[in-house]
């Protein structure tokens, strides 16, 4: 029952589109709920944690 080692798929993309689609949602429930300064608020937030981990990383 040996099978030779096969490459995976590149799901890189798919995986970078479906978090963007995901955070563009949870964006508009935020400012269904409490208002785009909360979306602004929370996108700064975001970038710094983003800005943040891509210092560490290199």
């Amino acid at each position: 029952m040996s099978r030779p080692i096969q490459s995976v798929p590149n799901y890189t993309t798919t995986c970078l589109v479906m978090g963007f689609v995901n955070l563009l949602w949870i964006f508009g429930v935020i400012w269904v709920i409490w208002g785009l300064p909360a979306v602004m608020v929370l996108a700064v937030i975001l970038n710094a944690g983003i800005n943040k981990l891509g210092r560490h990383m290199r």
